[in-house]
């Protein structure tokens, strides 16, 4: 078994040929762009989703299922460039930043979480998977990812770029399985969130991990309340005041472009539009025993 399951794209146009040919890293080539969502709908689905069931949903669950959605509209993003060529992912998995703290030397960490199959999972799974491997690695007991997090603490510095080039050339240049050297199955997926907003931060462009191979970051910046004007069909506008979260996305242009970027953004438009529709009916949820 390959380490992702992918198949070749075949018709690249002639821009996609020439993208690739460009740029040599996802160090070059970075595009950034940021998108404005209407919340109030979510976050008014999101407290009776926790009256009702007993979890506790946040706007990063959500957006777990909402990236994975809309990635599912547009495969074409769902890739990994490969000896020059575009191999399509048969999956589609989203990784999240986990801030964590050592507990040996008691500073700030970094590691991760990925949910597999994210477009096809419930959302209460994915609630609870994601609090479950959360906690998980916060308390250092993920195997896999405590063992890496060991190694590269142990490393001397000038050997960490070029260990990290060679494991990246043979998990995803290669597509080698190395599970049995404890190195799990595309640790990173299809796509990067985090959420900068429960630092506090309103905005923040991530750049790209090029040793990941993901061509997609994706941060959450914090809810604000916002003046909206809408346009009335009688010309006449109208002001009022709406909670609003801004996402800062970057992307790898020798696979993403414009074309992909506006047609992930209106599927996203429309997810957080109408929160039922595409994250479950409130009324078809399990309710929690005190509920």
């Amino acid at each position: 078994m390959p380490n992702i399951e992918l198949t070749p794209k075949r018709d690249l146009s002639s821009f996609r040929k020439i993208a690739i040919g460009t740029w040599r890293t996802a160090k070059d080539p970075s595009v950034y762009g940021s998108l404005s969502l209407e919340m109030d709908a979510t976050l008014d689905y999101i407290d009776a989703y926790r009256a009702r069931t007993g979890q506790r949903l946040t706007l990063t669950h959500l957006m777990a299922k909402a990236v994975a959605l809309a990635l599912a509209e547009m495969p074409d993003a769902n890739a990994v460039l490969r000896f020059g060529r575009i191999w399509l992912r048969k999956d589609v998995d989203v990784f999240f930043q986990v801030v964590m703290k050592d507990p040996d030397t008691g500073q700030i960490d970094l590691s991760g979480l990925t949910i597999r199959q994210a477009d096809r999972k419930p959302l209460p799974d994915i609630v609870d998977e994601f609090v479950r491997v959360a906690e998980k690695v916060r308390a250092g007991k993920d195997r896999d990812k405590e063992q890496t997090r060991q190694t590269f603490k142990r490393l001397p510095g000038f050997l960490t770029g070029w260990l990290l080039d060679t494991i990246s050339f043979l998990l995803y240049t290669l597509n080698l399985n190395l599970s049995w050297a404890g190195l799990p199955r595309d640790a990173f997926g299809s796509v990067m969130v985090t959420n900068i907003g429960s630092l506090g931060l309103e905005e923040a462009y991530v750049p790209l991990v090029p040793y990941s191979k993901v061509p997609l970051l994706v941060a959450m910046g914090a809810v604000k309340k916002t003046p909206v004007v809408d346009e009335g069909d009688d010309g006449i506008d109208t002001l009022r005041i709406a909670r609003v979260m801004r996402l800062f996305a970057t992307f790898d242009h020798r696979l993403l472009d414009g074309a992909h970027a506006a047609k992930m953004s209106s599927v996203l438009r429309k997810v957080f539009a109408d929160p039922e529709a595409h994250f479950g009916r409130l009324d078809e949820l399990p309710q929690a025993a005190s509920a």
